[in-house]
């Protein structure tokens, strides 16, 4: 499940899995990797492509920053 929530994260982040890789601590918001309207976007794709929905409003953008807390996240709710 990693390989495919960083697949999809990097998609949409415009970037290779390989690069979120590299550091998966990474601020994607502070990057400019990600922004609200992306985050939407990837939420959507979450539930589409792995059957975890998550409402925007569950999430303090805190919790899915990194590469690392959106596979901590989708893992606990999937």
């Amino acid at each position: 499940m990693e390989e495919k929530i960083l697949e999809i994260l990097a998609e949409k982040c415009g970037v290779e899995p390989e690069d979120l890789k590299e550091d998966m601590d990474i601020d994607l918001f502070e990057e400019g990797l990600l922004d609200s309207f992306a985050m939407l976007g990837l939420l959507v794709d979450f539930d589409e492509q792995l059957g975890v929905k998550i409402e925007i409003t569950e999430l303090e953008r805190s919790e899915i920053n990194t590469p690392n807390k959106v596979i901590e996240c989708l893992s606990k709710r999937g």
